[in-house]
C-alpha cells in the first residue's frame, strides 16, 4: 500500500470574491509507503486562466508570485503530469488530504476542464479522522494539529509543497491509526 499526501493552493481574494471561481495555482504530493518511508514527490505551479492575475492577498498568503504562475502550464497539462506521476506506481494507493476541500476543488477543476479524474482512488480525510480519534470537539487546522503533537512546521505555510510535507509528518506520527 502507498499513501499519496496531497495539498494544493488556489486563487483567493480577501473579503468579497465577487463570485469568482477559485483555480488551483500549486499542486503538490508526497508518496509514502506502508512502512512509513518517503518515496518521491510531485510539485507544480499552475497558470490560472479565468482570473490570471493573482490578488495581492493571494500572493501574500501563499508567497506564490505572478511570475511563477505566468510561467506555469495550465491545469489540464499539470494534472496530466500528476496522473502520469501517480500511475507510475504499481501498488495500490490511497489519496490523503487535510480536509475535504482540496479534493472538492480538484474535482471541480476536472469537471470544468472536462478532465477524466477516475484514476483518483479513495480519499482519506485526515483532518476529520484526526479530530475523531483525538476526541476533539471540532476539526483543527494543520498547524494546530502539528502544535498539539509537538511537530514544528517546516517551510512556508500555505505553500502546497510544504503543507503536503508537514501533513506527511503528521500522517507518519499516526500511521497505524488512520482508517481506510
Amino acid at each position: 500500500m502507498r499513501f499519496v499526501i496531497l495539498d494544493l493552493e488556489a486563487t483567493c481574494w480577501q473579503g468579497n470574491a465577487m463570485d469568482r471561481r477559485t483555480e488551483i495555482i500549486e499542486l503538490a504530493a508526497f508518496r509514502i509507503n506502508g512502512y512509513g518511508e518517503w518515496m518521491d514527490q510531485f510539485q507544480s505551479f499552475i497558470r490560472p486562466v479565468d482570473h490570471p492575475r493573482l490578488s495581492a492577498y493571494c500572493t501574500e498568503l501563499t508567497t506564490i508570485t505572478q511570475e511563477q504562475v505566468n510561467k506555469a502550464k495550465t491545469f489540464p497539462q499539470v494534472f496530466q503530469d500528476f496522473q502520469d506521476w501517480f500511475e507510475q506506481e504499481d501498488s495500490s494507493q490511497l489519496l490523503c488530504t487535510w480536509g475535504a476541500v482540496d479534493i472538492d476543488i480538484i474535482k471541480a477543476e476536472c469537471h470544468r476542464h472536462r478532465y477524466d479524474a477516475s484514476f483518483l482512488p479513495i480519499v482519506i480525510d485526515l483532518k476529520a479522522q484526526y479530530a475523531r480519534f483525538n476526541r476533539l470537539p471540532k476539526e483543527v487546522g494543520l498547524q494546530k494539529a502539528l502544535e498539539y503533537n509537538e511537530i514544528e512546521f517546516e517551510g512556508t505555510p500555505h505553500r502546497a509543497i510544504d503543507d503536503a510535507y508537514n501533513t506527511g509528518l503528521l500522517f507518519l506520527r499516526f500511521l497505524d491509526r488512520w482508517q481506510y
